[in-house]
């Protein structure tokens, strides 16, 4: 049975970080369901011809008439707190960022602010510097479809192309063209950098708000370590690794062991244990099963709700 009232309503405000006090209604939420069930329908029967223009279509859509999704909508952890992984594995400026689907421009803001020169791109104009305040001059904002980068940029020119809970929302046929053009547009050695969710974790979009056990919104494919390990390797990129968290970094400092000496063996031990441990609870076949252990995995940091990889060129 799918909630109603103020189950619904507190699922939802949890599901996409809504402060409690924020006014939030069941008709909102079953606007939002109804809306985002139609615009998936056509996300997914879009073809290479017309998804651009699908896609700036249904977002524009989305953003529009749900409002409070942008008015709402945060993370209120700390930004120093929540990016200090992302710095980590970005290093030191000067280099040159470049990120798909930048949403309200949290995150490309606060990288700016410490240093690097930035571009923002967003699908749609309800989205991007329309939300953001005080931009950093070494910021800069554009539009694209997020898969073809290198009909936008120049090629060879970024140090880093990185993007925050975006592929998930792709079109699952043009995941391995996004990350191939990706690489087009990074310098030699340079990298892509990018979480999503996992699918054992999931869903991640609105269909776990409803108790589904897959995603029925515009999460349109949520992956696996073994399919984005094996795209990136057919997309060109020699070597792919997990971020190292933060924390574990500081300890690797306070032991005298060189970062940069063991970052990269650690994070790819990481991604050698994460494709061993999804395929041990592939062996579950129950989706809620599968969920409930990979929470307990998590709680002993033997897994993780999202992935988060780099990949060099």
């Amino acid at each position: 049975m799918e909630p109603r009232g103020i189950e619904l309503v507190n699922r939802y405000k949890r599901n996409y970080c809504i402060p409690a006090e924020a006014e939030i209604t069941e008709e909102m939420i079953l606007e939002h369901w109804k809306l985002e069930i139609k615009l998936t329908k056509d996300l997914l029967e879009s073809n290479s011809e017309n998804r651009w223009e699908v896609f700036e279509q249904a977002y524009t859509t989305l953003y529009s008439k749900l409002e409070w999704q942008n008015s709402f909508v945060a993370d209120s952890t700390p930004t120093i707190e929540r990016y200090k992984t992302w710095l980590q594995m970005i290093g030191s400026p000067p280099k040159k960022i470049y990120e798909v689907g930048s949403g309200k421009g949290e995150m490309i803001a606060y990288l700016a602010k410490c240093g690097f020169e930035c571009k923002a791109t967003e699908v749609t104009r309800e989205r991007g510097s329309k939300h953001v305040t005080d931009t950093p001059l070494n910021l800069s904002w554009g539009n694209s479809d997020g898969v073809h980068l290198d009909h936008f940029e120049p090629t060879e020119f970024y140090d880093l192309v990185v993007s925050n809970q975006v592929i998930e929302h792709f079109h699952p046929d043009d995941l391995i063209t996004h990350f191939k053009s990706a690489y087009k547009i990074l310098v030699n050695q340079g990298k892509y950098i990018f979480t999503t969710p996992h699918c054992h974790t999931g869903p991640h979009d609105i269909s776990l708000v409803f108790g589904y056990d897959d995603p029925q919104g515009m999460h349109l494919k949520e992956y696996t370590y073994s399919e984005l390990n094996d795209s990136l390797k057919m997309a060109g990129y020699k070597r792919i690794y997990c971020a190292v968290p933060a924390n574990l970094i500081k300890v690797l400092s306070l032991l005298r062991i060189k970062k940069e000496e063991k970052i990269i063996g650690i994070g790819i031990f990481y991604l050698n244990m994460m494709l061993i441990v999804e395929n041990l609870l592939f062996l579950i076949s129950s989706k809620k099963l599968r969920r409930f252990f990979s929470k307990l995995l998590r709680k002993l940091y033997l897994f993780a709700d999202n992935i988060f990889l780099i990949a060099q060129k």
